[in-house]
């Protein structure tokens, strides 16, 4: 009688834990860049979605001749813009893991829990304004309306 030997195909337990050890590793490595960059851009998105609607509401108040108001609640971490042209009411909320760390200028003696109001006023100049935003990683961008040009920026504070 000839005897068969089976063959059989598979993975060994040990070969198993390797391989998940692998992966745990390469996902161990990887994963602060990925979250890095996260948050990275949920700062930059966060300063151009400010910066385009702070041009927003100075084109309305210059087009409509209307005031618009800009409210910054820290504590809130939004910005509301609102003016007296029935149906112009825009809220900018932070995403997750960016706050508005401060409101530029400072005012000394302030309460910085209380919101701040700007107005913008049609044909008048531009209000000095600043709004210092964070992220997790405490990467700080400033965004700000320059007085010269009336347009809003985005910078890195030194």
């Amino acid at each position: 009688m000839t005897r068969r030997r089976r063959t059989q195909s598979g993975l060994t337990l040990i070969e198993m834990l390797i391989v998940v050890a692998i992966i745990g590793v390469m996902v161990g490595i990887a994963f602060p860049s990925i979250t890095s960059g996260i948050d990275s851009l949920r700062i930059r998105s966060a300063s151009d979605e400010i910066v385009s609607t702070f041009n927003s509401a100075m084109n309305r108040a210059d087009r409509r001749q209307v005031a618009v108001e800009i409210v910054v609640d820290r504590v809130g971490n939004r910005l509301l813009f609102a003016s007296a042209d029935p149906g112009y009411r825009r809220e900018v909320t932070m995403p997750e893991g960016v706050t508005i760390e401060r409101v530029l200028p400072l005012i000394p003696g302030l309460d910085e829990t209380l919101p701040r109001q700007f107005l913008i006023h049609p044909g008048g100049t531009v209000p000095h304004l600043g709004l210092e935003l964070k992220n997790r990683r405490n990467v700080r961008l400033i965004v700000s309306v320059d007085p010269i040009t009336g347009g809003a920026q985005v910078v890195t504070p030194p």
